[in-house]
């Protein structure tokens, strides 16, 4: 059984446009052989449910870095310490979002290191910095369990870090902000997820992971087939995950190639949605 478990910005969306029909070929290939397709982002849940239906999605999905993971009620049998919430079997590990800023904020004073979030702009402010339609920033404004913020003070960016790491907060970087939440990562969740899937299936999984960005290395250094979008962070995420495949072309249309050429020989003689 093969799960693709990918991140959505600068991987299977474009990094400034959002535009994904460039994946379509691969997208048609992973529906026409049953194949389980995990969204893992930074996004909100507001934000992937708005792209799971635009790209028909119907499989479970990661949110703010590993804070939640979302189940369609049913669709991997029973969870372990899941709830259930509006057709969701949810597990989410992450902080809440209210301590997540409380935490920050204290980071910021004692390392007196001044930081911007997300909870400190409006969804105008959002839009104009992640290049997103006014409707797309309010959903990115949703936040449950992660917190994207800029440092200003960049000359003290290390104390910063280091006073978040005392809190037993973890900050990473994304795409185009710092994050900062609760010790979860992309990994642990996908991780999880592919062990319940192979319950499910009752059989081996093949687990390949498509990122772009330093907050996907935790993802890619969790699955079988690692793959790397290219993008600014590539030579630091090949360090850290050297065995990894490259896409040879960046956003949707790497994806795309990357994802046809793994399963360039796979078999769709069974359907292997689980």
């Amino acid at each position: 059984m093969t799960v693709i478990f990918s991140d959505l910005d600068g991987t299977l969306l474009d990094r400034d446009t959002y535009a994904w029909d460039a994946a379509e070929p691969a997208l048609r290939l992973l529906k026409d052989c049953g194949i389980a397709w995990v969204l893992v982002t930074s996004k909100t849940r507001a934000e992937v449910e708005h792209w799971r239906r635009v790209l028909e999605n119907d499989h479970p999905f990661v949110v703010e870095n590993g804070g939640a993971i979302f189940v369609p009620a049913g669709c991997l049998g029973g969870l372990p310490n899941a709830r259930r919430w509006n057709g969701y079997d949810v597990i989410d590990p992450g902080k809440p979002y209210a301590e997540v800023i409380a935490r920050l904020e204290w980071a910021s004073r004692a390392s007196q290191c001044r930081v911007r979030g997300f909870h400190e702009m409006t969804a105008e402010e959002v839009a104009v910095a992640c290049h997103l339609p006014a409707e797309q920033a309010v959903l990115a404004k949703q936040r449950e369990f992660d917190e994207p913020f800029e440092v200003i003070d960049l000359e003290r960016a290390g104390e910063l870090e280091a006073a978040i790491a005392a809190q037993g907060m973890k900050s990473v970087r994304g795409g185009r902000f710092q994050h900062v939440s609760g010790q979860h990562d992309k990994g642990c969740a996908v991780k999880l997820l592919t062990s319940l899937f192979r319950r499910r299936a009752d059989s081996q999984v093949t687990a390949i992971g498509l990122g772009d960005s330093l907050n996907d290395i935790p993802l890619l250094e969790a699955v079988d087939v690692p793959v790397v979008v290219r993008s600014a962070d590539m030579g630091a995420i090949l360090e850290r995950v050297p065995l990894a495949l490259v896409a040879d072309r960046k956003g949707p249309e790497g994806w795309s190639d990357a994802v046809l050429d793994i399963l360039r020989d796979h078999s769709c003689d069974q359907d292997e949605t689980a």
